[in-house]
């Protein structure tokens, strides 16, 4: 790793992004370009493909696209985060995500966790322990194992994974429900190993498991985290507790030994595809022109939505029930990573940053929300997702989810006007100004920006694959914005108010507060 590039201190701001001339050319460009889908382009990545022919796009569009990444030292952005450089540079170290997948990896060390999961995995299974798993962490260190776990155990799993991330105790409750204490590896994923909600939660959990009647709870504990320390304080066994590093985001931590209940629950090979199909995306970022470069493209596309046309939200539709926990995984990587207000040296970002991400699986976003973004005013963008190929024995229900995919991302870029919709509503209509009456209602804005991103099927390798299109993504958005994607301060502000009111209800003495905080601990008190 690099320890040479960035500096300890403060860094520079980069030009303002409004002053920038290649910004507002890219910015003119993309209100002048054709958003009517007159192009198809298709980009090939990793095994995935990646529509965007419902976007804004010219020859001026590519080119000024082109020029602002130049403008704003993409390539050498990209080269600090691919070599392990400064990229994290408020927290002075590497967001070296791209390392843990590699094969092999530029950190030794890597391979050395990597082999130690994998044979305490094959230990457990050759001995036939635990049926299940009571997994306990929160944030990066759940919402990835949880999203794969979910998407890839459909056809059932060796052990039944159980999530607690959350501190209110009916979680903790609902997830040990049913369990067999003696039967079950409680595994404890904290990068700080100090996050208060998952060491309360971990602390019930061996309480349930002594209770449960196990002679040896520790035994039966195994830790993830960068600060083994600390596991080895509360009691877990040496040869139980799998390392990361402080330069592996915890949203971007998945690949890491934080991926142990992903293979107890689906098997070794599932992981290792997970990475696999990581690592050709990275190979794919790091070599294709940019023209053909599936996070980049992604990326200004997103960039021309949110500054050129003003969208304020960015909507995930998985056509795949499979995949219900990939949008408050995108939710984690695009807010906690673009919401920010600040460029890398402190000065205030003059353009609006990161969109707000919301969604759910289609069809059921379809008689949710749809009718919002096809006849609301503003609308959003959408990421449309959908396997080719389904892993079900019901031809007919994939033909119609398929359908219901094109059909509503279609509707969203052609609309229909009440031009064309009067002819329609006479034959239902008393006369002429009921048949327009009734065409208003009925009128589809059109124009709608979306991308379609086509899976081959859902293993996991395309898994992988797809979720290393959206961090990168994520990267050169930042790169453009100058801002540092890899720190999340905003989260830290509320966590040390909460450390002082939880001490305050517990009998301390009182804090200042606004007048509805104040009154409400004193009515908890």
């Amino acid at each position: 790793m690099k320890e040479s590039v960035g500096v300890s201190g403060p860094v520079a701001s980069p030009a303002p992004l409004a002053e920038c001339p290649e910004w507002r050319a890219f910015l003119q460009a993309a209100k002048a370009a054709d958003r009517g889908a007159q192009v198809l382009r298709v980009v090939e990545a990793a095994g995935l493909h990646l529509d965007l022919s419902a976007q804004a796009w010219s020859e001026d569009l590519r080119q000024a696209g082109e020029a602002l990444l130049a403008a704003r030292g993409f390539d050498d952005a990209r080269r600090t985060l691919l070599e392990g450089g400064i990229a994290n540079v408020t927290e002075h170290r590497a967001a070296w995500h791209t390392a843990l997948r590699a094969e092999p990896s530029p950190v030794p060390e890597v391979g050395v966790e990597r082999d130690r999961v994998r044979a305490f995995v094959r230990r457990v299974d050759g001995d036939g322990r635990y049926k299940s798993v009571l997994h306990i962490g929160i944030g990066g260190s759940d919402w990835g194992p949880k999203l794969v776990v979910s998407a890839l155990g459909y056809a059932g799993a060796r052990r039944e994974v159980r999530f607690v991330a959350n501190i209110d105790g009916h979680a903790m409750e609902a997830g040990v429900l049913g369990l067999d204490p003696h039967a079950t590896l409680v595994v404890v994923s904290s990068k700080s190993f100090s996050t208060i909600e998952t060491m309360r939660n971990a602390e019930r959990a061996i309480e349930w498991l002594r209770d449960g009647g196990v002679a040896e709870p520790m035994a039966q504990v195994a830790a993830v985290t960068s600060n083994v320390a600390a596991a080895q304080k509360l009691g877990v066994p040496a040869e139980q507790i799998f390392r990361f590093w402080d330069w592996a985001g915890g949203r971007y931590s998945v690949w890491s030994s934080i991926g142990l209940p992903i293979a107890l629950a689906l098997g070794a090979e599932a992981l290792d595809g997970l990475l696999e199909g990581a690592a050709a995306m990275d190979a794919h970022f790091a070599r294709a022109p940019l023209s053909g470069n599936a996070p980049v493209q992604l990326a200004l596309a997103g960039l021309a939505n949110r500054s050129a046309f003003g969208y304020a939200t960015y909507n995930i539709a998985p056509y795949d029930a499979r995949l219900g926990n990939l949008v408050p995984y995108l939710q984690q990587l695009e807010m906690e990573s673009l919401g920010k207000s600040v460029d890398v040296g402190g000065a205030t970002v003059t353009v609006p940053t990161g969109p707000v991400v919301w969604g759910m699986p289609g069809t059921d976003g379809q008689h949710t929300f749809f009718q919002w973004l096809h006849q609301g005013p503003e609308g959003a963008p959408v990421d449309f997702i959908i396997c080719r190929e389904a892993d079900h024995p019901y031809p007919e229900h994939h033909r119609l989810l398929v359908a219901n995919c094109l059909a509503q991302r279609e509707a969203l870029l052609r609309g229909k006007s009440v031009a064309e919709l009067v002819p329609e509503q006479r034959t239902k209509a008393a006369n002429d100004d009921e048949a327009r009456w009734l065409a208003c209602h009925k009128a589809h804005h059109g124009g709608r920006p979306s991308n379609l991103i086509v899976l081959p099927r859902l293993a996991p390798q395309a898994l992988g694959a797809l979720l290393a299109l959206y961090e990168h993504k994520v990267f050169v958005q930042g790169a453009v914005w100058g801002i540092d994607v890899y720190d999340q301060w905003g989260v830290e502000y509320g966590k040390v108010l909460a450390t002082g009111i939880a001490a305050e209800l517990g009998g301390g003495p009182a804090g200042e507060h606004d007048v509805s905080t104040a009154y409400w601990v004193g009515r908890w008190k």
